[in-house]
């Protein structure tokens, strides 16, 4: 009995070792897994960054604090000969192939559009102060003459009108108006000497209004006065007066 005893006491002391080389062995695989293994780190969230306002939108634009240049400052009124009235909003400093180049930033409110033009071109493009008072009467007392009409095809006519609306001269806006206006008591216009009325009217009534100050509507209403005051716009000519236009013979 005590033979049998011992016998089983060698035989669990053989297991217990085996388990134990076992589980040493299990051990060492799962710790050599583990540094195997590469740790993932947790991500860590970026720091916000908080965006200056308009910043890199445009790239190379900075805004200058200069208020003048060529004689024109910041929040001036101009007469830009293709686009009529705007007014300087800034001055920007932009870099161009390495060259840095100053803009007029310019806006048209009554056209929603915003001009940039080089400082060192506005004499080139014929950008200018508005109309002082004096040439302002002149160009109201221009309404009240005589309308000029040149015997020539209308499509070589249009191309005069719409040069003279685009010069930026208010003396010559008003000569279109005054050559394309027509009273109650005349043929209407047409579809393009309407368009071409209306543009000058435009630009002739929004400096007008600027420089006096006062509303687009009065303006018009004070060029309207004017050009009833004509020759052939009243409500009848004076005895022995021409009332037609004046037609001119193109020159050859």
């Amino acid at each position: 009995m005590a033979g049998k005893t011992r016998h089983r006491s060698k035989k669990t002391t053989a297991v217990s070792r085996r388990t134990k080389k076992t589980s040493a062995a299990h051990r060492r695989r799962v710790s050599r897994t583990s540094r195997a293994a590469p740790r993932r780190r947790a991500p860590v969230a970026k720091p916000s960054v908080r965006r200056k306002p308009d910043e890199g939108v445009s790239s190379g634009m900075t805004s200058k604090k200069t208020t003048q240049r060529q004689g024109f400052r910041t929040n001036e009124f101009i007469v830009y000969p293709s686009h009529g009235v705007g007014q300087i909003l800034a001055i920007e400093e932009q870099e161009v192939a390495g060259a840095k180049l100053e803009l007029f930033v310019i806006n048209f409110v009554k056209d929603k559009m915003t001009l940039r033009v080089p400082t060192a071109k506005v004499t080139a493009v014929g950008m200018r102060k508005l109309a002082e008072p004096p040439l302002v009467k002149r160009a109201l007392e221009t309404l009240k003459g005589r309308a000029r009409i040149k015997r020539t095809m209308w499509s070589r006519r249009a191309q005069e009108y719409e040069a003279k609306i685009n010069s930026g001269d208010i003396v010559a806006i008003a000569e279109v108006v005054r050559d394309l206006y027509r009273s109650e008591t005349q043929p209407e216009q047409s579809y393009s000497e309407r368009q071409l009325y209306e543009a000058a009217l435009d630009r002739l009534s929004r400096e007008i209004s600027v420089v006096q100050r006062i509303t687009e509507t009065e303006a018009i209403k004070e060029i309207e006065a004017a050009l009833a005051k004509g020759p052939r716009r009243g409500p009848k000519p004076a005895e022995g007066e021409d009332d037609e236009a004046v037609v001119e013979e193109e020159a050859a």
